[in-house]
């Protein structure tokens, strides 16, 4: 019963719902063709359409169609209106022109038929003696006398714009570059003078180029206005112009304020980076000593605090800036801001493994450092990779991920008063006693003049393996970079392989497949076979 009951009051509401739909169409507005009339190329009305059968531009072409007529017959006719029932009638000459209905009106603004008849009629008359102007040769003659000498007076104010220009531009931007060397904070110049003289240059010729587009607007509008059938486009233009010149105005001077206290904040930002910028440039030179900071991370920790300060000025001068409040720039910084956090991840990785190598100082420029498979000496440090330079003359780039994701050898750091380690090694089987082995390495090393005495090369036992004993030969050389520490451990390879042979020790790694028929072992009377010595006679 209650699906019935609700079934039957959903169709009593329609009927009510169709009539309400109707209502609310016939209220719409009408959207009509609208046709300008224009008489000597001068706009008097818009007529619109459909109206009796007629579309707005069969309104229009049978208006302009009356009036040529009417003004053919009798230039000089005037122009009269009534009102009438259908609206309001515009006449030339006493004889019917067009007329103005409520189609033709924006009632919701305000007008009405008279109103705007009225309107039109002014423009009408105008129109008209403009039209006998362009039948006048006298009259065309001397507008064009004045549109000549209007253009050669263009002509010359532009040749002085431009030369004025050039000749302030270079004498206002030598002073301007002179005084900027003086303005300095701290013994730091705030600004650099071959920037200052561009950019003043640069300021006048856009105010030159400014100057020379108004007046270029004015010559134009000038012109056009003297010809009855330009006329409407010159005091278009005109009207352009001193729209868009007021709107240029108000919007200066309503942000100058904030745009003030934007470069205020700006300019102490500056101030406090010089200062900044003084300071680490010491450090940097060693001129103060930090403990938290050297040499090396002055200046990465100089743009680190550079970054900085910048950012927190642009954040506290954002809202003042022109513009910062519209919605385009709201969009535009949404934009970037998205951009930044999709596209930075990886960006942003790579500098803190930058900085953490940076201050953790796992490694300098000049150290000598073995990273995975690369070995070489460190040319530069920087927030993303790595250079090295290897002995090979190789320049290899690597990733600040990588070091920090392998391991890193650093034969600099182990060397005392400088230069770096130098080490090779050698696998030697069990039948050659081990302190012969010792010895040999060592005099090997001491055959090269580029290995220093001291501290004195010595060896290390890596490993006891089945079939031989793997040995390691330790030396300091002050070898600088990479070429020259590969050539030293060239040498010393060439000299390992002579001091061997000298003693008939080969240099081989045993491997049995079975028992040796011998045992592989030293007897005593063995143990220090030349070049080792008993210790008693070390």
């Amino acid at each position: 019963m209650r699906t019935v009951l609700l079934v039957a009051a959903m169709l009593l509401a329609l009927p009510a719902t169709w009539v309400r739909a109707e209502e609310e169409a016939a209220a719409q507005p009408t959207v009509r063709e609208g046709v300008p009339v224009k008489i000597a190329n001068r706009q008097v009305i818009v007529l619109r359409g459909p109206i009796a059968g007629l579309t707005a531009r069969e309104r229009a072409i049978n208006t302009m169609s009356r009036i040529d007529e009417v003004l053919e017959s009798d230039p000089h006719a005037a122009v009269t209106m009534e009102d009438v029932p259908e609206g309001t009638r515009v006449l030339v000459g006493g004889k019917h022109a067009f007329l103005v209905t409520k189609v033709d009106i924006d009632a919701l603004a305000g007008e009405t038929t008279q109103m705007v008849a009225k309107l039109s009629v002014q423009r009408l008359e105008q129109a008209i003696v403009e039209r006998r102007e362009e039948e006048k040769p006298r009259y065309l003659a001397i507008a064009a006398a004045y549109a000549l000498t209007a253009t050669l007076l263009y002509g010359v104010l532009l040749w002085l714009v431009f030369g004025v220009n050039r000749w302030i531009g270079d004498r206002l931007s030598l002073r301007a570059a002179s005084h900027s060397e003086k303005l300095q904070l701290g013994g730091l110049s705030l600004l650099d003078a071959g920037r200052v003289l561009t950019f003043t240059r640069r300021l006048l010729a856009l105010a030159a180029w400014v100057v020379a587009a108004m007046l270029t607007s004015a010559w134009l509008s000038f012109v056009l206005v003297r010809f009855p059938y330009t006329r409407p486009w010159g005091e278009g233009l005109e009207h352009h112009l001193l729209d868009i010149a007021r709107e240029i105005l108000l919007a200066v001077a309503g942000a100058m304020p904030g745009l003030l206290l934007a470069v205020v904040i700006f300019a102490i930002a500056r101030a406090v980076v010089g200062s900044a910028t003084v300071f680490f440039e010491k450090v940097a030179r060693g001129d103060r000593k930090v403990g938290w900071l050297d040499a090396d991370t002055a200046k990465p920790t100089q743009r680190i605090a550079s970054f900085i300060i910048w950012a927190f000025a642009l954040a506290i001068a954002y809202p003042y800036l022109p513009g910062a409040q519209t919605d385009a720039f709201k969009g535009l910084s949404v934009l970037l801001g998205l951009m930044a956090s999709l596209g930075a991840a990886s960006v942003v990785g790579q500098a803190f493994n930058g900085f953490i190598l940076m201050y953790s100082r796992a490694y300098r420029r000049g150290d000598f450092v073995r990273i995975g498979e690369v070995e070489g000496t460190v040319e530069s440090l920087g927030t993303f990779v790595t250079s090295i330079r290897t002995g090979l003359g190789e320049q290899l780039t690597v990733p600040n991920s990588v070091v920090m994701g392998g391991l890193v050898r650093n034969y600099s750091r182990s060397a005392p008063g400088g230069g770096c380690i130098i080490h090779t090694t050698v696998t030697i089987g069990y039948s050659t006693p081990w302190r012969q082995v010792h010895a040999m390495l060592e005099e090997a090393a001491r055959r090269i003049e580029d290995i220093s005495a001291t501290p004195a090369p010595r060896v290390r036992q890596l490993a006891l393996s089945d079939f031989y004993i793997e040995y390691r030969l330790i030396a300091h050389s002050p070898a600088s970079d990479a070429a020259h520490r590969a050539d030293v451990l060239n040498r010393l390879h060439g000299s390992i392989q002579d001091v061997f042979y000298e003693y008939n020790v080969q240099i081989l790694s045993p491997h049995y497949m079975m028992d040796p028929k011998e045992p592989q072992i030293v007897p005593r009377d063995k143990w220090h076979a030349p070049p080792a010595k008993p210790p008693g006679e070390n």
